[in-house]
């Protein structure tokens, strides 16, 4: 009997000390301005270390960044009393980012092939045609059901402000032509303002579409709906789309229309507008821009101009976007609190209702594959695909 109480005591002691020791650990982990555990982004995905890397500028604004999908976990900008605030929707673990049946997202990812829609779920590269998996009804989006978003990047932190995410994409990836090696940089800037470069070559032709698939809130509370935020977007034309999000292949001007944000206006006021049925089939806003701030002559756009903003007047964040592609997808988080999705716990244990915030995603035009007359896609092997996107922060 004594053997056995001893040992029982010195199981006791052991347990303790071990739950000590894990306290004291667990104490002793440094959490980011967002109040993220880096531990918890520390797994391993397909045979490749995960992690949480932290960008920081002289005014104490931080981005938070894992090289799953290359995804902004957080992004921390101060508000017009100068309180750090987190402007971006996401996941507070790596676990619930790589659960695609459970809680599937693309938040803060860095989407590729191809962002958006393509049709039938097919496209044809001098005269191959090219059959890609349907994960969108018939209809292929954001690349594919293992999309690059869902890929883990090789990491190098520059610096506290730079950090390049490298991703080699095999020959027929989802579908799509050619070994691709596509590099996303972030470099967090002393002016408050996030630069994105994407850049790629590819072996055979194929088509690249990157975007960055950040959801914005500005009013520092992600429960509440986002619709009081006020938009802008410098552009005379929008592509509309079907019932089932597929560019009709017109172009329309945006002038007399819920859609004409050429004026910055409350998204609450447009926003249930079904009068419109480029609204009511999407449920909201999910639409492409034409930008005023691309060429269509030169194909070339222009990032020194403003290409949309986005602002809220109870912190007075204030959001531009700058980019050199031709479109912007505005979308308004219609299927964000819906169904199952109403139950799931995102960053600190917050359920996120409908419409809690708004996408700026830079692109070529959706479904760009079968319109040849909008700017191409295509990237041949003599070619080096780069795309831009700031997104600078300010108060007012």
């Amino acid at each position: 009997m004594k053997t056995i109480v001893k040992g029982l005591a010195s199981s006791v002691f052991a347990i303790a000390l071990m739950a000590a020791c894990t306290e004291q650990k667990t104490a002793s982990v440094e959490l980011t301005a967002s109040g993220l555990n880096p531990q918890e982004f520390v797994d391993t995905i397909d045979g490749k270390a995960t992690a949480l890397y932290t960008l920081k500028n002289a005014n104490g604004v931080e981005v938070c960044i894992t090289n799953f999908g290359a995804r902004i976990v957080s992004l921390m900008v101060p508000d017009r009393d100068g309180n750090l605030t987190d402007v971006v929707l996401g996941y507070d673990n790596i676990a619930q980012y790589a659960d695609a049946v459970n809680s599937p997202s693309d938040y803060g990812a860095s989407i590729g092939r191809y962002a958006n829609r393509i049709a039938k779920a097919q496209i044809t590269i001098n005269g191959e045609d090219f059959q890609l998996p349907a994960n969108n009804g018939e209809n292929t989006l954001h690349g594919g059901p293992t999309g690059w978003q869902y890929k883990v990047f090789d990491a190098e932190q520059i610096d506290d402000q730079t950090i390049k995410l490298t991703l080699v994409s095999p020959d027929g990836d989802n579908g799509f032509p050619g070994n691709v090696t596509a590099i996303t940089t972030y470099t967090l800037t002393d002016d408050n303002a996030l630069d994105i470069l994407w850049e790629a070559t590819t072996d055979k032709e194929t088509v690249i579409n990157q975007t960055n698939h950040s959801y914005f809130n500005l009013n520092g509370d992600f429960s509440r709906i986002g619709t009081n935020m006020e938009l802008y977007v410098n552009a005379d034309n929008f592509t509309p789309s079907d019932i089932a999000y597929i560019p009709t292949g017109e172009v329309l001007p945006v002038e007399g229309t819920p859609f004409d944000f050429r004026a910055p206006r409350v998204l609450s006021e447009i926003i249930d507008d079904t009068t419109f049925v480029q609204i009511k089939n999407a449920g909201g806003i999910d639409h492409n821009f034409c930008l005023n701030t691309y060429d269509m002559d030169t194909f070339r756009g222009d990032d020194s101009q403003v290409a949309a903003s986005l602002y809220s007047a109870e912190t007075g964040i204030f959001l531009e976007v700058f980019t050199n592609e031709p479109g912007i997808q505005v979308y308004s988080g219609n299927f964000q609190g819906i169904g199952r999705d109403a139950d799931i716990l995102r960053k600190h244990g917050v359920k996120y209702p409908k419409q809690v915030s708004v996408c700026l995603e830079s692109q070529k035009y959706p479904d760009t594959p079968h319109h040849p007359e909008w700017p191409t896609a295509n990237v041949k092997p003599d070619e080096t695909y780069r795309s831009h996107c700031v997104y600078k922060f300010s108060v007012r």
